[in-house]
């Protein structure tokens, strides 16, 4: 094939292709016309010229292009992006509930209504943003997951054609082949069986470095439930520097599905591995967009940098490149620890959440130490008999803190309110305050977390006046506006600071 001249913005894609740019893995693909595979910027395989290379924003639209993913670099692994700006917002959140729900049947009407906006004026911003259409996007994040599973796992194929939501084994074979023009059993020769002892499988979710692992390890610790989550030490050979650990409980329509996750760092190949026991499986997408909001794996950490720097001009070494924004797994166990954490050290809060854990969470038997108990969910504190007051009370939660923990779980249980990371936080945070109990910290630090709202700063925080002492929290706001949109992220480098 006869090779095209690049035009200029193009030539800038070649260039960081050819320097293997990590800053750009996620952000641009690259597909290679004497191949017909798709690779990431960051791909180790033979350089291939110019004038064979075109350049797409996702992976869907490489597809949709003719291309087929490559098995050395694996486009399936490649971080995301977490824009803030309102042009492009709405694809996004929309590409971040397409990717959790692939083994649920919603239509584009229904996602558009959650969304709040019309399925016409979706479909448009999504085509704009992606240059596919949502069907499409979906139709790949299936594919990737698939491929990712057949690489790294030793399930069956049918289970993987089920666990990635295809519906059936004649359906996944048929788009597979179509797709990838190959069978999927031809990547099953290549598989690893990574079922371990503890009778987990094993699959990896790129971020985009640098990544302060030990610094989002450490937060999580000091704020691990006790019963719900644990953080086992690595060795500190760079390979397993420690592990996060949890319990994990879904409403899967009739039936609650039970089990466990953990997510360890493999830094030289720029993933995290996520561990999941196969009671997991029927909601493995699910799990792993949790895992994505929780582990911040959306950044892009040169963009926060850039806006963050100018905080080292108060004190050197205050903004750590490669920091974290930590979300949540559970939106309602993150709603209920802030309402806990209200006015007490980290430490109490940590306390209290174990108690309420033990007391009226769900016993599970998970093999690994450390981990007794799923969280409460609301539906289990609406199902308490009797005055609320009396039932929190025995714990040392205070009659004030435990309506307002009873006025949460009706609001999760009703569906008032959307506390999932595609929320509009903004919006949310002022319905959160309407709650009684619930004041700006715990609303912004609600948005921060379990939202994955950028741009939330609980600037009354004793913490965050700690670290920019003896500034008033009217000057800390003031100071805050310079980093807009990644307040957030300023909060959690005065934390770290501390």
């Amino acid at each position: 094939m006869a090779e095209i001249p690049l035009d200029n913005e193009d030539r800038a894609w070649y260039a960081a292709f050819r320097a293997k740019d990590a800053r750009f893995d996620g952000r641009v693909f690259v597909g290679v016309s004497s191949t017909g595979i798709y690779c990431r910027p960051v791909c180790r395989a033979k350089l291939p010229k110019a004038g064979n290379c075109s350049f797409y924003g996702t992976a869907a639209a490489a597809e949709q292009a003719g291309f087929r993913p490559c098995l050395l670099c694996r486009p399936e692994l490649a971080p995301g992006n977490a824009p803030v700006d309102a042009a492009s917002s709405l694809a996004h959140r929309a590409a971040r509930l397409l990717e959790e729900s692939l083994g649920i049947d919603q239509g584009i009407g229904e996602l558009a209504g959650r969304l709040g906006y019309t399925e016409r004026h979706l479909r448009r911003a999504f085509t704009a943003e992606y240059h596919v259409s949502p069907v499409q996007y979906l139709q790949t994040c299936r594919l990737l997951l698939a491929k990712s599973l057949l690489t790294d796992t030793g399930l069956s194929v049918l289970d993987i054609a089920m666990a990635a939501g295809f519906g059936s084994l004649r359906r996944f074979n048929d788009l597979f082949r179509k797709q990838y023009r190959l069978p999927p059993t031809a990547l099953r020769r290549q598989a690893k069986d990574t079922q371990g002892q503890d009778g987990g499988m094993t699959v990896s979710l790129g971020y985009r470095p640098p990544y302060r692992w030990r610094q989002i390890l450490d937060f999580l610790a000091l704020r691990a439930i006790p019963g719900v989550e644990t953080i086992k030490d690595g060795i500190g050979d760079g390979i397993s520097d420690g592990e996060y650990l949890r319990t994990v409980h879904f409403e899967n329509g009739e039936r609650p599905i039970y089990g466990w996750v953990r997510v360890g760092h493999r830094p030289r190949k720029n993933v995290l591995s996520i561990t999941v026991n196969a009671a997991l499986l029927p909601v493995l997408p699910q799990v792993l967009a949790r895992i994505r909001h929780l582990f911040d794996l959306y950044c892009v950490p040169d963009a926060v940098y850039e806006i963050l720097a100018s905080m080292n001009d108060i004190r050197p070494g205050l903004c750590v490149p490669g920091t974290r924004l930590p979300g949540s797994f559970d939106p309602f166990e993150m709603a209920v620890r802030a309402v806990l954490g209200q006015q007490i050290t980290v430490k109490g809060a940590r306390t209290l959440a174990a108690r309420l854990a033990e007391a009226h969470g769900r016993p599970v038997q998970t093999g690994i130490e450390g981990l007794t108990h799923v969280f409460p969910s609301a539906k289990d504190i609406l199902a308490l008999d009797g005055a609320i007051g009396n039932r929190l009370g025995p714990l040392g939660i205070t009659g004030a803190r435990a309506k307002t923990i009873l006025e949460l779980a009706r609001t999760f249980a009703r569906g008032d309110m959307d506390f999932g990371f595609c929320a509009k936080p903004e919006t949310e945070a002022r319905k959160l305050m309407a709650i009684p109990g619930v004041g700006s910290w715990t609303a912004q630090y609600i948005a921060m977390r379990a939202m994955g709202c950028p741009d939330a700063f609980p600037h009354t925080d004793h913490g965050i006046r700690k670290a920019l002492a003896p500034s008033t929290p009217k000057e800390i706001l003031e100071l805050a506006e310079a980093w807009r949109p990644w307040r957030g992220y300023a909060a959690i480098n005065l934390w770290n600071s501390l």
